[in-house]
């Protein structure tokens, strides 16, 4: 296996995430959650959206390479998919800064409940996408719409904590 092969295994694993013996699509998404603060959460809308549209591509790619060196389609220990829905169920959210409290943080776990519950449940079209496209982009797609349909959740339960208790997020 070249450097090259070994690199694109790591990224499309999420280094060790996916590697986990149990659960690596939480593992990964669990990751997502952790880097987010610091990677994704400070940048402004168009500059995450750009981020998103990188990740999907390159993890498009990177996953199509994967199935082929692990001689299997949708590999299990694949959770790049996972980085990129979780980001889109927290793609309404504020930035994280110095002022965020333990109640933004803790906020963090809204976006991943709901992400892991639809990329488990696979509601339509989560699951029907699965076949929409060819090899990494189809392992991509599903986790894109899971992560939409908790973006469009985690905006609502937002909104209301906004207007119930005014100020009780800084996100």
């Amino acid at each position: 296996m070249t450097f090259f092969d070994k690199a694109v295994l790591h990224f499309s694993r999420l280094g060790p995430a996916g590697l986990s013996p149990w659960a690596p699509g939480t593992a990964g998404s669990f990751l997502a959650v952790v880097l987010a603060p610091f990677v994704y959460l400070p940048l402004t809308l168009p500059w995450r959206l750009a981020v998103l549209a990188l990740l999907f591509v390159v993890g498009a790619l990177a996953a199509s390479r994967a199935e082929i060196l692990l001689g299997r389609q949708d590999p299990g220990c694949v959770v790049i998919d996972e980085l990129v829905g979780q980001w889109i169920s927290m793609l309404c959210l504020g930035s994280f800064s110095l002022s965020s409290t333990g109640k933004d943080i803790l906020f963090l776990m809204v976006p991943f409940l709901f992400f892991r519950f639809f990329d488990i449940l696979k509601p339509w079209p989560v699951h029907a996408s699965e076949s929409w496209l060819p090899a990494g982009w189809g392992i991509m797609i599903d986790d894109v719409l899971a992560g939409i349909w908790a973006l469009l959740c985690v905006s609502v339960i937002a909104a209301i904590l906004h207007v119930v208790f005014p100020g009780i997020l800084t996100l």
